[in-house]
């Protein structure tokens, strides 16, 4: 089954995920990330190229030619995508097809409407018998 981790109260969203797929590269963890939103989508794109501020985080669009080889993958859908361990939702939906994934990990800013989203989706995991880890990133970025 699925395993659910809840990153709550990131003061800045984009920011929080791309500290948290850093770590991951670091472990030699590949992610994708679920961001069907474009703007959300190269707002996270020029956070990586930044983060950490000494470094890069490789990563590249779904549609790219070397997707299968890079360990971070942005993508706009889930239909087409072969990789099925981490999926990191930038969505204000239940991303579909989410159970397919080992790990779901969902990163919950400060705004009302973000938190409400967030509580929803929440709400739609725990009432379906996933088990939810709730992280707060208070104070973390």
């Amino acid at each position: 089954m699925t395993r659910v981790f809840f990153y709550h109260n990131a003061g800045n969203r984009i920011a929080a995920t791309a500290s948290l797929i850093s770590k991951a590269v670091t472990q030699k963890k590949a992610l994708l990330v679920y961001a069907p939103d474009a703007e959300v989508a190269a707002a996270l794109d020029r956070q990586l190229w930044t983060h950490p501020p000494t470094g890069f985080v490789p990563h590249v669009d779904v549609n790219s030619p070397l997707a299968d080889e890079t360990p971070v993958v942005i993508a706009g859908k889930l239909d087409s995508v072969t990789q099925d361990e981490r999926l990191v939702n930038l969505s204000a939906e239940v991303p579909p097809g989410f159970s397919r994934f080992a790990s779901l990990i969902e990163i919950v800013g400060l705004g009302d409407e973000e938190r409400l989203a967030g509580r929803k989706r929440a709400r739609f995991y725990t009432d379906r018998g996933y088990e939810v880890k709730y992280l707060d990133l208070s104070g973390k970025g």
